[in-house]
């Protein structure tokens, strides 16, 4: 029975009101017979916003982090008396149980950070499928996912980059009837290609970053991101957690896991094949579509956004990385072939230098320097539960504030 058949799909929404929660809204609202809102869960720290989704989308279930569960039913009043009020989830648990909500339907992860980990931890375990944005669940519990997986392609992937290459994946598989976006033939595979827009510094030696602001970090050329996926791509980190990301997707090694940089955001990410064909997924720098096919995977919504134009010259580039200068994309390359828990580090780390150099603590270069300290310090645990990655977690972070007050500024 098809979803249009059955009724709308339920999609319990993690991280409502960022970037990528606003966007899948956006997606849910203008295909009403196939998806619907059955909860949301947000931080809490946009009250306004959280309350306009609620009654916008008749949400019966709503989860928040922080203490806020009066002034959120305030502000649900005051838009729309005459609706009953949502039932609320509080504290810092709350979008975990969220998550365990439609266990017959799609939890898209778009949560930003390591805090992720446990909803991720919830959803798979219900044996709903997962949409995942929110590449921290990854990198920081990879070991942990891989077990809580309740069966093959229960993760779809929504970074656009891995939603390029399960796209290009499966146009290479022969397998009939096979609808994971992780491919079991990965024999065929050589490689994966991940495409990089370069951050606002391309083409920068490392000289001419000595000064960087956050302002100046924060002025992405393409995207527009939330504001540590924004420092990230500056650092090409994110870059990094991608890589360690897509190795864990798509159980590919490290080390054939390429980046490349094309500036113009068009080619999302490719697949090299052993016989020396590359497969590309190319679409307008938007997040609606990998969202869309997130929540329908391995079916495609109409009119998601418009297709590329051909009636005018273009013209795509690519070029290598400059590691000398965004040493972050090889430092993660050997942090995920370490140990299962050096990118629990890496990414635990860079939360607290991103945080220092917004602050004004820690200048841009140090972000990545204090990371390869923090990284490079750590031994490694071999076989992790939760308990131990929330140790090293606590570990990472403690170094990574050492770090960056040793630095100073």
């Amino acid at each position: 029975m098809s979803d249009t058949e059955a009724g709308p799909r339920d999609v319990v929404l993690l991280g409502s009101t960022g970037s990528i929660g606003t966007q899948a809204l956006d997606v849910i609202s203008s295909h009403p017979t196939r998806l619907r809102v059955a909860a949301l869960a947000a931080g809490g720290g946009n009250i306004g916003l959280l309350a306009r989704q609620c009654v916008d989308h008749r949400v019966p279930v709503v989860a928040v982090a922080a203490p806020v569960a009066d002034e959120l039913l305030e502000a649900i009043r005051a838009l729309a008396p005459q609706l009953p009020p949502p039932t609320l989830l509080v504290g810092p648990d709350a979008a975990a149980e969220a998550a365990r909500l439609a266990p017959g339907g799609v939890v898209l992860n778009g949560i930003t950070g390591g805090v992720g980990l446990e909803p991720t931890l919830a959803a798979l375990e219900t044996g709903a499928t997962l949409a995942l944005a929110n590449k921290e669940s990854l990198v920081v519990g990879g070991h942990l996912v891989a077990k809580a997986l309740r069966r093959p392609g229960q993760i779809v992937p929504v970074d656009s980059e891995h939603s390029a290459i399960a796209q290009a994946l499966a146009s290479g598989v022969h397998e009939k009837g096979l609808t994971s976006p992780v491919v079991t033939g990965r024999s065929e595979v050589a490689a994966l290609v991940l495409t990089a827009s370069g951050g606002p510094f391309r083409g920068r030696t490392r000289a001419d970053l000595a000064d960087v602001t956050p302002e100046q970090a924060l002025a992405h050329p393409t995207w527009a991101m939330g504001p540590v996926v924004t420092i990230n791509s500056s650092t090409l980190v994110n870059k990094g957690l991608e890589l360690i990301e897509a190795h864990l997707l798509f159980d590919v090694a490290p080390e054939r896991i390429v980046t490349t940089v094309h500036p113009q955001s068009i080619v999302h990410s490719m697949v090299t094949w052993v016989d020396g064909a590359t497969t590309l997924q190319a679409s307008p720098p938007d997040m609606r579509l990998p969202i869309a096919l997130g929540l329908t995977w391995p079916e495609r919504l109409d009119g998601v956004e418009d297709p590329l134009s051909w009636d005018a010259p273009q013209s795509w580039t690519f070029e290598p990385v400059d590691d000398e200068t965004f040493g972050a994309v090889e430092l993660a390359r050997r942090a995920v072939a370490e140990s299962p828990t050096h990118p629990t580090v890496y990414n635990a780390a860079n939360e607290v230098l991103v945080e220092a150099f917004v602050a004004g603590r820690l200048d841009w270069l140090g972000i990545v320097d204090c990371l390869f300290e923090v990284v490079e310090s750590h031994e490694g645990v071999t076989d992790p539960d939760l308990g131990a990655i929330l140790d090293v977690q606590e570990w990472a972070r403690a170094r990574a504030a050492e770090a960056a007050a040793r630095r100073g500024r």
